[in-house]
């Protein structure tokens, strides 16, 4: 069993920054790749960005590449997802989620993700 804990959601204007946290417990955290999704009210759950067990490779979704970056800190049990020039469509619950399948997460939807977190809030204003 994997618990995971996102923090540093909030309200932000447009071309702003936030950091997200994603703590974890329970079995070893280098174990799972680790990813973020959001979810925008009325959307569909949407894949951001995924991060290999040891942090060597990554994926994003294109659309967020270029300002969207994930990282992990092992030691921490943490995963990280650093968010500049926010725009007011990045508002959405975001997720962090773990799995040891790095492919999974943007794949079929992610329907197969093991492990997800409660979600935090991110909201960008114009």
């Amino acid at each position: 069993q994997v618990q995971l804990v996102e923090s540093g959601g909030g309200l932000v204007q447009s071309g702003g920054s936030l950091r997200l946290s994603c703590a974890a417990s329970g079995r070893t955290f280098s174990s799972y790749a680790m990813g973020w999704f959001r979810q925008a009210p009325g959307k569909e759950r949407e894949f951001v960005a995924v991060i290999s067990r040891s942090g060597g490779d990554t994926y994003y979704a294109n659309s967020l590449k270029d300002r969207f970056t994930i990282s992990r800190d092992n030691a921490k049990n943490t995963v990280y997802l650093q968010m500049n020039s926010l725009k007011p469509e990045d508002t959405a619950v975001y997720y962090c989620a773990a799995d040891p399948n790095f492919g999974k997460f943007y794949t079929n939807g992610a329907l197969n993700v093991h492990y997800w977190g409660q979600g935090t809030q991110v909201t960008v204003s114009s």
